[in-house]
């Protein structure tokens, strides 16, 4: 985040969670609590449990491993976090606006995140050593993943799509790992299909390192992958806005090409050549 900027809710609402050991279980409704701030402190512990998909009981268990006597108090925590009142506030413009303001609000987030500038680098380096490098992208994250390869093709030798489930899948995973992949990167997405994260423990068990860039640090993703990385998803339209997530995949994907400037340049040139000598670009 942006210093001087406020937090916003979803933000302060994770700042929960920090260093705090969470159960599966507990992941989803921490889960459930960030994606639907500020209103679910407005919310029952009945609500909160339906939302997540958990039994009302493992809502109150959340809230005592969180330190509060019960769901009460925690939800009177949620809302001093939020600052929120019910029915919201309308002062952002319609809903139009307030979506595309959210996603703003979303790129600030990740924005701030970006300050660990290593971590991303370290990541980069990673996924630039992996030969091939597998790309997994199921249903609304297929076209993320698919939009990555292409641009990551021109400077990788090696980049492989993975957005179609079943068991070929799995076929798919073992024949890159056993081609001499290293890890993979998996964009898992809202509303997390179940092959994508049953693909997430078929890497694993074949020796790859799994990269995730998904929505939220305490998304379903964090129970398979090794390395984490969140960018905010809007929710405000009938369809997600993954304007976040597609922003960090490119940021990632400068690090690939920072972790091998000279073979980056190379290639680039290279294409730029054969683009030339078969015109394919008007401009």
């Amino acid at each position: 985040m942006n210093e001087g900027a406020v937090a916003a809710p979803a933000d302060r609402v994770l700042d929960l969670f920090q260093g705090v050991r969470l159960t599966p279980t507990q992941r989803r409704i921490a889960h459930c609590l960030v994606q639907h701030a500020p209103g679910v402190a407005y919310l029952s512990a009945a609500e909160v449990a339906e939302l997540a998909g958990v039994s009302q009981p493992s809502v109150t268990r959340f809230a005592v491993a969180l330190g509060h006597d019960g769901y009460p108090a925690l939800r009177r925590r949620l809302r001093d976090l939020t600052g929120s009142t019910p029915g919201g506030s309308t002062d952002a413009g319609n809903e139009l606006q307030q979506a595309v303001r959210a996603e703003m609000g979303n790129l600030d987030r990740l924005a701030g995140q970006l300050a660990d500038r290593d971590r991303i680098a370290e990541t980069g380096r990673l996924l630039a050593e992996s030969r091939p490098l597998p790309v997994l992208g199921l249903r609304a994250a297929a076209p993320l993943a698919a939009y990555f390869a292409y641009f990551a093709a021109k400077v990788h030798p090696d980049v492989r799509v993975l957005d179609d489930g079943g068991s070929l899948l799995t076929d798919r995973l073992e024949q890159a790992a056993e081609a001499g992949a290293s890890a993979v990167l998996a964009f898992v997405l809202p509303r997390y299909p179940r092959e994508t994260l049953d693909a997430l423990r078929d890497a694993r068990h074949a020796g790859l390192t799994v990269v995730a860039i998904t929505d939220s640090p305490v998304s379903p993703a964090t129970e398979h992958a090794d390395v984490v990385l969140a960018a905010a998803v809007g929710a405000q339209l009938v369809f997600d806005l993954h304007t976040a997530p597609m922003t960090l995949a490119m940021v990632l994907l400068q690090a690939i090409c920072d972790a091998a400037p000279a073979d980056t340049q190379r290639r680039l040139e290279a294409f730029e050549a054969s683009a030339a000598r078969r015109q394919l670009f008007l401009g």
